[in-house]
């Protein structure tokens, strides 16, 4: 199994997951042109995608997914709640309903949802397998709960939300409704936050950390990379970043 980032942040999330022949994307945030670009420069093509799945319906997720998925004619999988912000002309014929408690596969990709503590109307998390290896991805949550830790332990393979810093939130230009938003219960994980995820999780086979969905007003990449790095014991150039722009290139799990 191996995976790659299109990109992380409030700007636009992608990720590809292969196993085999078969390649799964989580979430579309892009446009369809920036989608197709960020594929083409990861060696792929709109054609290689044969399902992707969604966390939820926040635009930096999910609004790029209704159009790429019925250009190339691509089944998308998502939760009911998710799936009633999805277009009145979507084709039926392309929606998979999930379950967020029960597993499923698209061929070769083993996929586990969960449920997350997150301000949309039945937001997920992904875990995927080869039937070896295991990736857990979560990329927006507001609080750190049992199940999400049982989840993504035993992770090969861990993308971890870093959306901010909360000194930096906190003395930033946001409203105050806004800060409290995201630093809320439903709002995103802060650096110390997603440092105590890493810490509580079952990770003796850990090989790849990645801090991902950083807020680009409200955090820096080595901040992140500093936080996760203490919660493990390692160096913070190990921990890898998923860049808005530049994602993150394959890595083998």
């Amino acid at each position: 199994m191996r995976f790659t980032s299109l990109g992380s942040g409030s700007s636009g999330n992608a990720l590809v997951v292969e196993c085999g022949g078969t390649r799964v994307m989580m979430d579309c945030g892009f446009s369809l042109h920036e989608t197709k670009a960020r594929l083409e420069r990861a060696g792929l093509s709109p054609s290689d995608i044969d399902g992707v799945v969604v966390t939820h319906e926040h635009d930096d997720h999910l609004g790029g997914v209704a159009r790429f998925a019925r250009r190339y004619a691509i089944p998308v999988y998502l939760t009911r709640g998710t799936g009633q912000w999805l277009p009145v002309d979507f084709p039926a014929v392309l929606v998979r309903y999930i379950d967020s408690h029960t597993p499923f596969a698209i061929d070769a990709v083993a996929v586990e949802p969960f449920p997350v503590p997150h301000d949309a109307r039945e937001p997920v998390q992904y875990a995927f397998s080869d039937g070896d290896a295991r990736l857990g991805v979560v990329t927006d949550l507001g609080t750190i709960t049992q199940h999400v830790v049982e989840k993504l332990s035993g992770c090969r393979a861990l993308v971890i939300e870093c959306n901010h810093d909360l000194d930096m939130l906190m003395t930033g230009p946001y409203p105050v409704p806004l800060k409290q938003r995201v630093a809320g219960r439903f709002g995103h994980l802060c650096n110390a936050d997603a440092a105590h995820l890493v810490a509580a999780v079952e990770r003796s086979g850990l090989r790849h950390l990645i801090a991902a969905h950083l807020s680009q007003q409200n955090n820096t990449p080595i901040l992140a990379m500093q936080a996760l790095s203490r919660a493990v014991g390692c160096e913070p150039e190990w921990i890898g970043v998923a860049s808005q722009d530049d994602g993150f290139a394959w890595r083998d799990a």
